[in-house]
């Protein structure tokens, strides 16, 4: 029988002790930390990118405002999972940063009872992008919570959350799913071709939501390709400047191309609402204004946006060093990229393994500083002359 969890991938332990929340959520709400079965008031879901965090949060929000615990086919989770459903809030942030102002306007929203007498929900898929006033702000919600008022928080990490808040919540850690149950979903849920799974598990490294866009799209595949092939460029100074200005050329053309007609659509609404187009005097007061605040969301989100995709080609790029490093060590079976096979074992045999080791630290550093708002070009620049010279 189909129920919410079947979208947790690998994460069985997570799925057993939220089903047992849920049993127990029918009966009592549990004071935080005396029942490790029962059901508390805030959680924190943590795991890598692409573990499932959220998806296992808004899980949990089905399964607490479905009659049936969690089918995943009535009204109540149908509408929870796509935001619709009145008791549930999904707080999802597209920008850099989830402001104070955000919070406080989610706190008057919750702070009614739940509208349909079970439980009112709140999901917020990056809490660890909070700004320190806004976490504050809601620190006091989730010390003095309603009856029936549930938080689930995910992040990356357990120190991505001020410690004043992940000592009032219940901790789920979620580990990355192996290659074989994300092709088995692929393969399943998707409807997407064995082969083409495998390579798309394989090379995304168990992010469900990475090795779904690749499988699906041609464009991310050709640029990947493209990605890959850098590391073999970088001869000189002047092909590492090249190098580093293709992957953000790369990574800026995917974020417009995924925001582009979107944002147009966001901005014709939003001024239709006020009344462009009608007959009369025109746009209402406050319009400019207002679309002036919807494009600074937008360039906030772009800017996010092209920051992701540089970061996950660099994951990419590390992937081959990886490669690489396996080789030098005797163990070439295990490598990632088999499509490249050649290229890495050539590349192996050139060049020393402790320079490998160099150069996939040179990669963790510079994705540290991207997520600490280095400028991207400059960022990838340094990173490239590094690999170049390493």
């Amino acid at each position: 029988m189909a129920t919410v969890y079947d979208n947790l991938v690998g994460q069985d332990h997570a799925s057993e002790i939220l089903r047992a929340a849920v049993a127990a959520s029918r009966t009592t709400v549990e004071t935080p930390g005396t029942n490790q079965h029962g059901m508390t008031h805030a959680w924190l879901f943590t795991g890598p990118p692409g573990s499932g965090r959220s998806s296992a949060a808004v899980a949990f929000a089905q399964a607490l405002v479905c009659a049936h615990q969690g089918c995943g086919t009535c009204n109540e989770c149908q509408s929870a999972a796509n935001g619709s459903h009145p008791d549930v809030e999904i707080i999802r942030t597209e920008g850099l940063s989830i402001k104070v102002e955000e919070i406080r306007e989610l706190l008057t929203r919750v702070a009614w009872a739940p509208s349909m007498g079970g439980w009112r929900v709140v999901v917020m898929e990056d809490a660890d992008r909070l700004t320190e006033s806004a976490a504050n702000a809601m620190l006091k919600a989730i010390e003095e919570p309603g009856t029936r008022t549930v938080w689930l928080l995910c992040a990356p990490t357990l120190h991505d959350v001020l410690p004043t808040i992940r000592s009032r919540c219940r901790h789920i850690q979620l580990h990355t799913p192996s290659d074989a149950a994300v092709a088995e979903v692929l393969i399943n849920r998707d409807g997407i071709t064995p082969a083409m799974a495998q390579f798309a598990a394989r090379v995304s490294q168990g992010h469900i939501g990475r090795a779904k866009y690749l499988a699906l799209n041609e464009s991310a595949r050709s640029n990947r390709t493209i990605i890959m092939h850098l590391p073999l460029q970088l001869n000189s100074l002047a092909a590492a400047f090249k190098a580093a200005q293709t992957l953000v050329d790369l990574a800026t053309a995917s974020a417009n191309a995924a925001t582009d007609e979107r944002d147009e659509k966001e901005i014709a609404s939003l001024q239709e609402a006020y009344g462009k187009g009608a007959t009369g005097r025109g746009m209402a007061s406050g319009a400019a204004k207002a679309v002036k605040e919807l494009e600074k969301e937008q360039k906030s989100r772009a800017t996010r946006m092209v920051r992701d995709s540089i970061d996950g080609a660099l994951l990419d790029i590390a992937t081959f060093y990886r490669d690489v490093m396996m080789v030098q060590s005797g163990s070439g079976d295990a490598i990632i990229n088999t499509d490249m096979v050649d290229a890495i074992n050539r590349y192996a045999a050139n060049h020393p393994h402790h320079s490998t080791i160099t150069k996939m630290g040179a990669i963790m550093e510079a994705r540290t500083n991207l997520a600490h708002n280095a400028a991207p070009l400059l960022t990838c620049e340094a990173l490239m002359c590094r690999l170049a010279k390493a």
